[in-house]
């Protein structure tokens, strides 16, 4: 693959955070936490470092045994049900399905058992001198107020990859050599959500955040400081950190337009916009200091995501963005998305995934399949599906899947329901809501996973799903390219694109050789550069410093920005480049379904 110009995308966007420190290593933080308990001047200090799932606790405890001399170290994981009671509790969500759970509705107090709780809590009072050390997930609930609470915070992506190297296990099973599979679809569907319950309740209690995201250079920072700063990212436009991940199907264009290891296969997707597992890094006095980028969505939902989208949804980043690089690859897995319905009833999502493909990238033979043909059987192409699915045939997706040709910059539109999938040789940014992992594949073209492992098929599903009345000529009127000029004016012109008449989100493509002023109207945007080398995001009224963006790189403008201006920049300035934005429809919303 041929690339002009060296890469400009930016991996690791950073917001400065001025007038607050970090602290880095374990001597000079365990010195700062001495002077503070000092300063108490009292026999007994219990700190607590409560932690997120992932965090290697030995670790932290080593790290902190200089604390005192009389040390007492109490870990909440004595305290936790035993991995077969959890098994028992939370069985009906994780479920022996091999992709799909269903959401944990649990408080962490339900995961410890009391008479051991209590046992750790008589451990913690019978001290009289020294320096209590509680440490684990949960460590907060152990004690009514610890003389100092830190929050030990770790990235999703991050923890994916302890997964990955048997490094970390799931909350209370003692698993770390499990299959990635079931810890990763048991961490989406419990874990997470149990430990950000219990992380919301405390944030503003923190003394201090430790981000020991790189093992072995802890970083400390104040409470005090990280409310700061999240408070001033949903004031200006933001990047969350991208991360990047190998697929069957992947391709060549991330690594040469996102400077990406040039020695892997492939990067099939790039997470550019995922708050719930993306990271944000903040910088204080030259330090770099990381922190999942979910927390800022916790603590200032109302700013970033407009008071419509947090009434209808929660504390939930409903839009999505991503990367799916066939170049130089393979087709994506033919699937489905979930009827609304079906998502509510089987599992209790008040909304599915609605989505679309806009093509970033697409050499001369690119395609994507979308919809089916006329006239087909459902019966037979079932048949067929059930028989590729038991290795018996080889399934014909072309005689029953219609296969569009594409081209840079066409918009597929892909309301759920109907079947879809992107074809090799072409570049998607892909726009979606949010409703966690629900895709249902029907046929993966007989490929194996990167591991040598099937992967999952989800037939039983996507066939109660699939809506047979989107053939050939619904597809083109309804789905393909439904552009649409809205305004125009000296040196700019915007287009909507989508999404679909029954998704609440909305998509408008700006193409712009001049400054074109933009209002969030009190609701998230999400914007990709897609045209162009670089262009820069303004205030009118200078309440944020100019913030510049790169081709490919995505962005969140928070509710709370109001009024926002871009332009080409640097070596796009004299030259028309273009946006895409995402926002959510407020007048699609039903705050009684969403939530």
């Amino acid at each position: 693959m041929n690339v002009l110009t060296p890469s400009i995308f930016d991996k690791f966007p950073s917001i400065p955070v001025e007038g607050e420190t970090c602290t880095t290593g374990w001597e000079p933080i365990v010195s700062l936490l001495r002077g503070r308990i000092r300063s108490m001047n009292q026999a007994k200090t219990v700190v607590a470092v409560d932690t997120y799932l992932g965090v290697y606790t030995d670790e932290v405890v080593t790290g902190l045994r200089a604390l005192s001399d009389q040390l007492t170290v109490v870990d909440t994981s004595q305290a936790l049900r035993s991995p077969a009671e959890i098994n028992d509790l939370i069985n009906d969500f994780v479920t022996d399905d091999p992709v799909f759970g269903y959401v944990c509705p649990y408080e962490l107090p339900t995961f410890f058992d009391e008479a051991k709780l209590t046992a750790c809590q008589q451990t913690i009072q019978a001290v009289t001198e020294g320096v209590v050390l509680l440490i684990g997930a949960g460590a907060a609930l152990f004690v009514d107020q610890p003389d100092l609470l830190l929050y030990a915070d770790m990235p999703r992506w991050e923890i994916q990859l302890r997964f990955r190297k048997n490094r970390a296990g799931n909350l209370g099973a003692y698993n770390a050599d499990a299959l990635f599979a079931y810890q990763y679809k048991r961490a989406f569907y419990v874990d997470w959500k149990v430990l950000d319950r219990h992380k919301k309740q405390y944030m503003e209690r923190w003394d201090y955040m430790v981000d020991t995201t790189l093992e072995g250079t802890p970083k400390l920072i104040s409470g005090t400081a990280l409310r700061k700063a999240m408070a001033l990212t949903v004031q200006r436009p933001f990047r969350v950190v991208p991360f990047f991940d190998p697929g069957p199907w992947g391709g060549q264009w991330l690594k040469e337009v996102c400077d990406l290891d040039r020695s892997a296969v492939n990067y099939a997707w790039g997470f550019d916009c995922v708050p719930e597992e993306n990271s944000l890094l903040y910088q204080f006095d030259g330090e770099t200091v990381e922190i999942p980028s979910i927390d800022v969505v916790f603590s200032h939902p109302v700013e970033l995501l407009g008071e419509a989208v947090f009434n209808a949804f929660g504390a939930e980043f409903p839009i999505r963005f991503d990367f799916l690089d066939t170049i130089e690859g393979g087709n994506l897995s033919l699937q489905v998305h979930p009827l609304h319905e079906y998502m509510r009833e089987k599992f209790g999502m008040g909304y599915t995934q609605n989505e679309s493909y806009y093509f970033l990238e697409a050499k001369e033979d690119a395609c994507v399949y979308l919809g089916l043909k006329e006239g087909i059987s459902p019966n037979a192409m079932i048949g067929d599906l059930e028989k590729a699915q038991h290795g018996g045939i080889d399934f014909d997706a072309e005689k029953y899947v219609e296969k569009w040709p594409i081209k840079k910059h066409d918009h597929a539109l892909i309301p759920a329901g109907t079947v879809h999938c992107s074809g090799a040789n072409s570049v998607v940014l892909e726009i979606s809501a949010t409703p966690f992992n629900f895709t249902f594949k029907l046929w993966d073209w007989g490929r194996t996973g990167l591991d040598g492992q099937p992967r999952p098929i989800s037939l039983e599903h996507g066939k109660n799903n699939i809506q047979w009345d989107r053939t050939t000529g619904w597809t083109k009127a309804n789905l393909l390219n439904q552009i649409e000029e809205i305004g125009h004016g000296d040196g700019w012109r915007e287009e909507r694109t989508g999404l679909d008449a029954d998704s609440f989100i909305e998509t408008r493509r700006h193409w712009f050789s001049s400054s074109v002023t933009h209002h969030t109207q009190g609701v998230v945007n999400v914007i990709n550069l897609i045209e162009g080398d670089e262009a820069v995001v303004e205030s009118p009224t200078g309440a944020f410093a100019p913030f510049v963006v790169h081709y490919a790189e995505t962005f969140i403008v928070p509710a709370a920005v109001g009024a926002y201006t871009i332009r080409p920049f640097g070596g796009s300035e004299g030259q028309t480049i273009g946006t895409l934005k995402a926002y959510i429809r407020t007048e699609k919303l039903n705050d009684q379904t969403l939530k």
